[in-house]
């Protein structure tokens, strides 16, 4: 089998995006650990819809999605607000408007219009950010495309501490 350098790098690129999404979703539930203990929020990670197919006897499955992925955290805030939220990262230096999937976007848009806080929180460079659904969805009209940088969503920065505290912006104004 002859080695195709572009295969590996697509693999290797993918591995990488892997981990770090990993990380990130790690960074976020310490933060959520922080609000439960704080009695600031009560939020968890949404299960994937997924179904075990087979079972190997060396521990290995074989497993099926069975529905659109929901967004990825959904809780409760100490005021009794829903807080719903889709988290992204990217090791690129922008991050597009599309990488949310319409059931999500649909999701997200549901819960916004009963009052939920809605967002995205986003990894992005070596920063965090906690963006309201409504600046997400009209990404267009507020920053004339439809992808960020974190020049752009400077505002919506929140704390970071070895967690994501995406109830806490490094801004006032970020809320």
């Amino acid at each position: 089998m002859a080695y195709n350098q572009q295969a590996a790098k697509r693999q290797h690129q993918n591995a990488t995006n892997n981990a770090q999404g990993h990380l990130f979703e790690s960074a976020i539930l310490a933060g959520c650990s922080t609000y439960r203990e704080d009695g600031r929020a009560e939020i968890n990670k949404t299960p994937e819809p997924f179904r075990v197919l087979n079972k190997g006897n060396d521990g290995m499955f074989m497993g099926r999605f069975m529905a659109h992925a929901q967004p990825d955290f959904q809780g409760t805030l100490e005021d009794g607000r829903s807080i719903v939220f889709e988290a992204k990262t990217t090791t690129t230096e922008r991050l597009k408007r599309d990488v949310l999937t319409a059931e999500q976007q649909k999701a997200l848009e549901s819960h916004m219009s009963l009052g939920a806080v809605a967002a995205v929180c986003v990894g992005l460079e070596d920063k965090f950010f906690f963006i309201p659904w409504k600046n997400w969805r009209d990404m267009k009209e507020h920053y004339g495309r439809k992808y960020v940088t974190a020049e752009d969503i400077e505002e919506y920065r929140v704390k970071f501490n070895g967690s994501v505290l995406f109830l806490d912006y490094v801004h006032e104004n970020g809320r």
